[in-house]
């Protein structure tokens, strides 16, 4: 009986270890129509960078990346010009957001044709690419400068914020297709080189000036958005140290101090918009796992000691919101409440990474992306073929 029982219990291990390489998905079949017709609209478009738009609120110059905190808003009870105070949740729509909207468009755009490059080998999908990253991260009269001293800025409090850094979420995807344009031979030495000092030279801000340090402090998304942000760009620079520490951040930081017990992050729970945090700060974990993970070190599947939770569990927990948002045991989001569930990158690479097909088949059915600017905002990873073997 004994050995029966230790046979089925091999049988059933070899089988679950072997679903992985069953999961049914095809990301490129899935996603080349969508990416094909917004690459041949975004091929007749022209780069815009910051330098075509100024703000005389802005205390940086013309290449000063410059946005104002969201939820920031005139004090009804103080004269005009007074410190602004705090709306959690709902965004004002007086800020000056001409950065943002620039900085997400060559997101949008260099990763959607460095995508449409990638599984077609057409180089005008490249060169279109390419002469976006060529305009923030190359020409002296266009680019952006490698900080965010005024991002987030307070009228009447401050001129930027740490918090402000989360702007640069966007530009993951970007430093991702700088690599594979690279490795494609489509990119210069010349212009490589220059793109790498760019990011290094923002690393180094993000890492040593005191609002890096402080985003990077945060124990909520914000939190989380610096190690996603400084585990890419390291990667493309080649930085092994600041790679490997986002690792450990990763375990004894981010884990610790944002996942309870149960899978959820109460953090993201407290705010006023807690089904969007919480699906925001899934997909920002989980590509923080995708990035730093390697064979020896896979952080998928890493454990708290303490709890023995990590992704998995935050996977779980969340997954029957996401089919069911009308099962959310908690407040709907003040704002933007109908702009969730999208395709999120947290249920494909949850999916693969733990050979679970009904992530897969989720993702599947959901929308590719958000359909407003705020959402898109919040949704900085949007082509999956870009990271997805297949």
């Amino acid at each position: 009986m004994k050995k029966i029982t230790l046979l089925l219990l091999i049988m059933f291990f070899t089988i679950g270890c072997s679903s992985k390489h069953k999961i049914d998905v095809n990301v490129v079949q899935i996603d080349k129509e969508r990416i094909l017709a917004s690459a041949n609209q975004y091929l007749i478009e022209e780069p815009i960078t910051i330098t075509e738009f100024t703000c005389d609120r802005s205390l940086g110059g013309i290449h000063d990346f410059y946005s104002e905190g969201d939820y920031w808003w005139p004090d009804p009870e103080n004269p005009v010009g007074r410190p602004y105070i705090r709306r959690d949740g709902m965004s004002n729509p007086d800020n000056f957001t001409e950065h943002r909207e620039v900085l997400r468009r060559m997101s949008i755009q260099v990763a959607n044709l460095t995508a449409a490059y990638k599984i077609t080998k057409d180089v005008n999908y490249a060169q279109k690419s390419i002469a976006h990253l060529q305009a923030w991260f190359v020409n002296s009269d266009t680019k952006m400068n490698p900080n965010m001293n005024f991002a987030q800025a307070i009228k009447g409090i401050c001129p930027g914020r740490g918090v402000g850094l989360i702007d640069g979420i966007h530009l993951v995807e970007p430093a991702r297709c700088i690599e594979i344009l690279s490795k494609n031979k489509m990119i210069d030495d010349s212009d490589f080189k220059a793109m790498k000092l760019w990011f290094a030279d923002f690393l180094e801000w993000m890492t040593t000036h005191e609002y890096g340090i402080d985003e990077r402090e945060r124990k909520n998304n914000h939190g989380t958005c610096w190690v996603m942000q400084v585990a890419e760009f390291s990667k493309l620079i080649g930085n092994e140290k600041l790679f490997d520490y986002c690792k450990n951040r990763y375990k004894t930081v981010l884990l610790p101090n944002q996942l309870a017990s149960d899978g959820s992050f109460p953090l993201e729970l407290s705010r006023t918009k807690p089904y969007g945090y919480s699906l925001f700060n899934l997909d920002m974990m989980a590509m923080v796992c995708h990035i730093l993970s390697t064979e020896k070190d896979n952080l998928w599947n890493y454990k708290m000691p303490e709890k023995y939770v990590g992704m998995e569990e935050a996977m779980a927990f969340i997954f029957p919101f996401i089919y069911d948002k009308s099962k959310w045991p908690y407040p709907p989001d003040v704002m933007y409440w109908d702009e969730w569930p999208v395709r999120h990158p947290a249920l494909l690479c949850a999916g693969l990474a733990y050979g679970n097909q009904e992530y897969i088949d989720l993702w599947k059915t959901l929308k590719p992306l958000p359909e407003s600017d705020e959402g898109l905002r919040n949704f900085p990873i949007r082509e999956p073929v870009l990271w997805i073997k297949k």
